[in-house]
């Protein structure tokens, strides 16, 4: 398998993770409003957004690389 497939399933899968972070936590607060701040949903979906954007972002960067590694590879 190519560099490239191999970081495009872990970013997937790591994506898929902080999603489930997310869902559980946002679920959590509307279970339990007398346990979290009242800011609480505004707070987690900040903190997760900025968190899943900035993977991301980095997952931009390692799938240039992966893809000059493969290039690289092919080449010798």
């Amino acid at each position: 398998m190519s560099y490239k497939g191999r970081v495009s399933i872990a970013v997937v899968v790591i994506e898929a993770a902080l999603a489930g972070i997310w869902w559980y936590l946002a679920r959590y607060g509307m279970a339990n409003p007398d346990r979290v701040a009242s800011n609480f949903q505004e707070v987690v979906g900040q903190t997760m957004g900025t968190a899943m954007g900035g993977f991301l972002g980095l997952s931009l960067i390692l799938f240039f690389v992966a893809a000059r590694n493969d290039r690289k590879k092919r080449q010798g």
